[in-house]
């Protein structure tokens, strides 16, 4: 039945996900548990604070995803660094610069932790307060175990209420998105397999299953992965996941190549249908929760050995000089070569044992390196890797920092009371871009002083009885956590600024001025956010964006361009590859950043994922190029060797240009006609006779792999100028 218009007019009604309602019935129940059973049950006024603002911190600013198991546990884990960060909080709260400086590095180490992944990221809001809360006067070493003793009060109740309070299942993990993606893949080369057997596809599966196989691989993108599900950890597990869903995504596009150039080619058939195999022999493996064997390369490694070799008789034969057949078998040995690559992850994934890194010296590391280092020695490195101002996540620490440790100077040397609020308002308020912040300014600002006058009325109204107070606290706490996630910044602050006032008023009588001093608190922390913003780095990600994406594709020019100099014996390796895919990491990065700000979309530029894909594709395709052909092997004659590199200088100048087009900021419509050039000549070298031909009459089939590679580059570049 048709609605009216005027029914259809209507604004919808916002309902909190259930979600939202059973965290903040958790958090409720412990903060408020913790509070009463302090300030009421055992007379400890500072325990009873510290256990409320410890639930608070873990269960409302902290973002612990996963099972309830997982939260709990990942609570439980945080125990240690709260006491660390109380003790230091309680020691340096004797002199103001003194806690100014701590919360300088604090602020730092905290923040900087995020490069540990998505945990990290979660908890560094929640481990900040629990650090602000004590460096602030009074100045009382003594309540030390009070402290002590609330904290981890606290975090137990907020642990057991995960585990007894509507337990909420596994969230889908990035585990199933790639086993999924690897699923669509798998039907898609079965396809890919009959086509090249002479077996007709019924009407439409083609098409059908490359829309599935393209909606699976977009699945992946972390930009489209909740922040808690990246796998961007520093141990070996994360990578591999993270090395897993590149692999996929360049094993995609070779399945569709096939399928393109399909005709009778028994060898490409089966070694597809293998590829097929071991697709799903990975997607198996994926799954957290009953996962099935460990996938193995065994029969993978066999038939590509097998391939390789009929590839070279068959190219050998006179009647065979066409380029189509070798573009054919290139396209099933990359496709085949991704699937390893894939089998390979799952295997570092499962920890399971991996082959000895069989990479040449001069070209390590490796693609899998990170298997064979210890988890210690993976993290540090990723630590000191983003010890640089062109990481996102040192730059925002510095900002953090910077504008916690002048929001501690400012609420000491003004002696302001409940300075601490000071601190929480920068804290949550500040974003990664001033535009952000400023966004976040208003209405988090109307929303305080809305709730400070309801706060000032209540006080007003109730006067000196904590009985009133302790009764209106729980709904009123429930009522906050759920409103403000659902509501918007607005609705959150002002109910915050009722609670925190009920929570005041029960520790020590209060007056209204405690509502003016939360007003004035506030707007004195968002202040400083908003000039942390303003001069650090005032437009966030998109600032470096264009410049960082520019110096991806500059990098990886320098990668196309070495690695065919290996490959055609007239260069030796020089590290651009290794500086290709840390480039690669840094962008991803930026990206990431970017895809969590808000932005004018007038502005966006060109397509930056494809961008990135572009850098990533020149690295991904470039490791199995090096793995599998000798240095110095791709080309049998020199006449070869010189066309293939200027291919390599084609391409690598137009990843240049394009690097160039965009940081003059040019129009993301007109893609520069030398691409189009360079590609028209590849394809029309593969599609014709060889350049130099052997005096066998063989086709160089190393040349052909490099060439479908080069050119495939040039699609990913033509990417870059279609809509986002």
């Amino acid at each position: 039945m048709r609605r009216s218009p005027a029914r259809a007019e209507r604004p919808r009604r916002v309902r909190p996900a259930p979600a939202v309602v059973h965290r903040a019935v958790r958090v409720t129940a412990a903060a408020c548990a913790g509070f009463y059973a302090f300030r009421y049950g055992l007379d400890r006024p500072a325990s009873a604070t510290y256990a409320l603002f410890a639930a608070v911190a873990l269960g409302v600013l902290a973002r612990v995803e996963g099972s309830a198991r997982t939260r709990a546990r990942t609570i439980l884990w945080t125990l240690p660094a709260a006491w660390v960060l109380v003790c230091l909080g309680t020691v340096l709260a004797v002199h103001s610069w003194a806690a100014a400086l701590g919360m300088v590095g604090v602020g730092f180490a905290v923040s900087y932790g995020s490069v540990g992944g998505p945990r990290m990221v979660g908890l560094a809001n929640g481990l900040q307060l629990l650090y602000i809360l004590p460096c602030f006067p009074p100045y009382s070493p003594e309540a030390l175990p009070q402290r002590l003793l609330g904290v981890t009060a606290g975090l137990l109740l907020l642990a057991a209420a995960e585990l007894l309070l509507w337990p909420e299942p596994a969230p889908p993990d990035y585990r199933g998105r790639l086993s999924r993606a690897a699923l669509a893949l798998a039907e898609l080369a079965d396809l890919a397999a009959d086509a090249c057997a002479g077996r007709a596809a019924a009407p439409g599966a083609v098409t059908s299953a490359a829309d599935r196989a393209r909606a699976r691989l977009d699945e992946l993108r972390f930009s489209r992965v909740p922040v808690m599900e990246r796998p961007a950890g520093a141990g070996a597990v994360d990578r591999a996941l993270t090395h897993c869903a590149a692999a996929l995504r360049y094993t995609g596009p070779q399945v569709l190549r096939i399928l393109r150039l399909a005709r009778p080619y028994p060898g490409a058939a089966r070694l597809t249908a293998v590829t097929a195999q071991a697709l799903r022999a990975a997607a198996a493996g994926l799954p957290r929760a009953g996962p099935g064997p460990v996938p193995d390369t065994g029969v993978l490694d066999r038939e590509l050995a097998a391939f390789d070799t009929a590839r070279a008789a068959d190219a050998a034969l006179p009647e065979r000089k066409g380029r189509v057949r070798p573009a054919l078998g290139t396209a099933a040995l990359d496709s085949a070569e991704g699937a390893r690559f894939v089998v390979r992850a799952v295997r570092v994934g499962r920890h399971a044992a991996l082959p000895p890194d069989e990479t040449p010296a001069d070209q390590r590391p490796g693609p899998f390196w990170y298997a064979y280092d210890p988890a210690p020695l993976l993290w540090w490195r990723r630590f000191r890797a983003n010890l640089t101002p062109r990481s996102v996540a040192f730059r925002n620490a510095l900002r953090t920092a910077g504008a916690l440790g002048a929001a501690r100077l400012l609420a000491g040397g003004l002696d302001l009371s409940h300075g601490f609020w000071v601190l929480l308002a920068t804290l949550t308020l500040m974003r990664t871009s001033a535009a952000d912040t400023r966004t976040t300014l208003r209405p988090a600002l109307v929303g305080t002083a809305l709730g400070a006058a309801a706060t000032a009325a209540v006080l007003l109204a109730v006067g000196e009885h904590p009985l009133v107070y302790a009764l209106a606290l729980p709904p009123v706490m429930l009522i906050a956590f759920t409103a403000g996630p659902a509501l918007g910044p607005a609705w959150g602050q002002g109910l915050f600024t009722l609670v925190v006032a009920l929570v005041f008023t029960q520790l020590a009588p209060a007056s209204w001025r405690l509502a003016e001093a939360r007003v004035v608190n506030v707007a004195a922390g968002a202040a400083i956010g908003l000039l942390a913003g303003l001069c650090a780095w005032p437009r966030g990600g998109a600032q470096d964006l264009r410049r960082r994406t520019a110096g991806l594709l500059e990098d990886s020019a320098d990668a196309v361009r070495e690695t065919v100099a290996v490959l055609t014996g007239t260069g030796r390796p020089g590290g651009a590859l290794r500086r290709a895919r840390t480039s690669t990491l840094l962008t991803e990065a930026m990206y990431a950043q970017y895809r969590c700000e808000r932005h004018d979309p007038a502005g966006d530029g060109p397509n930056w994922q494809a961008a990135v894909l572009a850098g990533q594709h020149a690295v991904r395709g470039a490791e199995p190029l090096l793995a599998r052909i000798p240095p110095g092997t791709a080309a049998p004659h020199r006449g070869g060797a010189r066309a293939l590199l200027g291919h390599a200088d084609e391409v690598a100048a137009a990843f240049r240009r394009q690097a160039a087009a965009l940081r003059a900021r040019e129009p993301a419509g007109a893609a520069h006609p030398a691409v189009a050039r360079a590609r028209a000549a590849l394809v029309a070298e593969l599609d014709g006779p060889p350049p130099v031909p052997g005096t066998d009459g063989q086709v160089p089939l190393h040349a052909v792999d490099v060439a479908v590679w080069l050119a495939g580059l040039l699609d990913d570049l033509q990417q870059i100028h279609e809509p986002g």
